[in-house]
């Protein structure tokens, strides 16, 4: 056994090295030898994606960050030249329409002549001044604050005071798409506050253009890094109810409009977002698409309504075939300079760009 070990075992092992070195020098030597393929052909090709239009229901629902602001004093004004004759209240709160000072006007009378008959002498009387009281009223219920002294002039439209309501609001800014989502919405909207109570309804909805430097009801909005600049801002007034403070922070969802069965695209198949736009028709296999114009309606920011210029059950490509959105040097997909003008009232470089990119 021990010779087998020393001399069998070795000598099998060399001629096994031995055979897969001869093996490896053929291989390197004459190489493999493979039969190449016919040469490819393509076979596939590059078809735009065509969808049929259908209808559906779309709720234009825009949701907004905010946060919970202090209403700001309302001013009382002089609705009449004259003195402080009265003050009645002051640092206190009172209801709306409470007289909270006078002020007495003086007008000059033109004295009185007469003259005798027989010796023409004439005889001047001086008349009382013509004295009117006007009551100003609290424009709101609130903590009157009054600004002026008693016998003090003042004249129409002057400010004499103000009246801090107490009441809190919140408020949020706007990008120019959610400005145009919300045109005309107003009435109420739900707010959620962080760390708050349940979703509640806020009244008195209203939606104008964003203060300087994004600020809203003399609070300041910081916006994110990177995210789109305020166009607008939109505010409503919290339930006396409901309890919250100041600089708390929420989101405003306003609803503002809800249509159902009418015909409905994805937005990637409509050039332009609000009021018109653009879709390209196919209708058949294989033909050009055309293009089209729409009008447009509400939005849920993932599929739009047409209201005009498209029927159920047509063909159309379900993403736009223009690759930068540019034609003729306007950049067509973004809409900043048309909301620009639009909000500057240059209705010739609005007409422009709605000729070049619509048409």
């Amino acid at each position: 056994m021990g010779a087998v070990r020393q001399y069998v075992f070795p000598t099998v092992r060399i001629i096994i090295w031995a055979v897969i070195a001869a093996a490896l020098v053929v291989l390197a030597l004459k190489g493999a030898e493979l039969d190449p393929p016919d040469a490819l052909q393509p076979t596939g090709e590059i078809t735009d994606s065509v969808i049929a239009v259908e209808k559906g229901s779309v709720t234009n629902a825009v949701t907004v960050p905010g946060s919970v602001v202090t209403d700001p004093p309302v001013e009382i004004k002089a609705t009449a030249d004259g003195v402080i004759a009265e003050i009645e209240v002051d640092d206190k709160k009172v209801d709306k329409d409470t007289r909270v000072l006078w002020i007495k006007s003086e007008e000059v009378v033109e004295p009185v002549v007469e003259v005798d008959e027989e010796t023409g002498e004439e005889t001047i009387t001086e008349q009382e001044p013509k004295v009117t009281w006007t009551s100003i009223l609290a424009p709101v219920t609130g903590t009157v604050d009054i600004s002026v002294l008693k016998d003090q002039a003042v004249t129409v439209g002057e400010t004499i005071g103000a009246v801090s309501p107490g009441t809190l609001s919140v408020s949020g800014t706007l990008t120019a798409d959610q400005q145009y989502r919300l045109v005309g919405a107003t009435g109420t909207a739900e707010v959620t506050l962080k760390g708050g109570p349940a979703p509640f309804t806020c009244t008195g909805l209203t939606i104008g253009e964003a203060a300087g430097g994004g600020a809203t009801g003399g609070e300041e909005l910081v916006m994110e890094e990177g995210a789109e600049s305020a166009t607008g801002s939109v505010r409503c007034a919290i339930p006396a109810k409901i309890k919250a403070f100041s600089g708390l922070g929420g989101e405003i969802e306003i609803t503002n409009g809800n249509a159902k069965d009418v015909v409905v695209v994805p937005i990637s198949a409509v050039l332009g977002t609000s009021q018109s736009g653009k879709v390209w028709t196919v209708a058949k296999e294989g033909a050009e698409p055309e293009e089209r114009k729409v009008a447009l309606g509400l939005t849920d920011g993932l599929q739009v309504e047409i209201t005009k210029g498209l029927k159920a059950g047509e063909q159309i490509l379900e993403f736009t075939p223009i690759d930068d959105g540019t034609e003729g040097g306007v950049d067509c997909g973004d809409t900043s300079a048309y909301d620009q003008a639009s909000m500057e009232g240059d209705m010739e470089a609005m007409q422009a760009f709605e000729e070049e990119c619509f048409g």
